[in-house]
């Protein structure tokens, strides 16, 4: 059984992401992501997308990214396709965080449409800087784009780490509710979402983003080098 499980409730794909542990973006997590997603696409209105109880998404694997330069290049190159296919699917796309995330897992919520967030002591953020890594260009116009202005400097350069609550001000979720309700109530907002026109939606979508994700695909292999040459 692979780490990203695929469920098609009536027309709402809804995917868990469980490996057991921390939820780490390995590269069999974003293999899975990205044909779960391609499924949905063909065959879903809406998608949802959670975590494992107290966990979401702990970001990239770091015994990959420690390995080698070339091995830290090349998973975050596939996860930045998957980030992109994500901010830019003509599918809805109703994060459920279930808990923890952190950098690679914080920008998953920058990638979704709406953002419900579980209550409870958990940890939100792009907290790339604290731990000696820039913050790729990937991640800064993804923040540039969904975080509050006031908070922008303090989520990237400062590395602000934020609870539930915190973070629906900072911009990474839109609403809190008990850890119990969090998949439902992502539910309700996918099966709303899913109900408009998708032509309408995915133009709409595009128009919106689709500056962004151009500047992120001309300038991702650049930047990936310049990471790599500075570890």
């Amino acid at each position: 059984m692979g780490s990203a499980h695929y469920a098609l409730e009536g027309t709402t794909a809804v995917v868990q992401m469980d490996d057991g542990k921390a939820n780490a973006l390995s590269l069999a997590m974003i293999d899975e992501l990205g044909e779960a997603l391609s499924r949905a696409e063909k065959e879903a209105k809406a998608l949802v997308l959670s975590g494992r109880p107290d966990r979401f998404c702990a970001g990239f694997d770091l015994k990959v990214m420690m390995s080698s330069p070339e091995a830290a290049k090349a998973l975050l190159t596939r996860g930045a396709d998957l980030f992109m296919r994500l901010y830019g699917s003509p599918l809805p796309i109703v994060v459920a965080c279930t808990g923890h995330a952190l950098a690679g897992g914080a920008l998953v919520l920058l990638t979704a449409d709406v953002r419900i967030g579980a209550a409870g002591a958990y940890r939100i953020g792009l907290n790339e800087v604290s731990i000696g890594m820039p913050l790729p260009i990937l991640g800064m116009e993804l923040a540039r784009d969904r975080l509050a202005g006031a908070e922008l400097g303090r989520a990237t350069l400062r590395a602000q780490v934020y609870a539930p609550d915190e973070a629906v001000r900072a911009g990474y979720l839109d609403e809190v509710v008990g850890a119990a309700d969090v998949v439902t109530r992502a539910k309700e907002e996918a099966t709303k979402l899913g109900a408009l026109s998708r032509m309408a939606y995915h133009a709409t979508k595009t128009r919106l983003r689709g500056k962004t994700i151009a500047h992120i695909v001309a300038t991702l292999d650049d930047d990936m080098k310049a990471i790599s040459a500075g570890r």
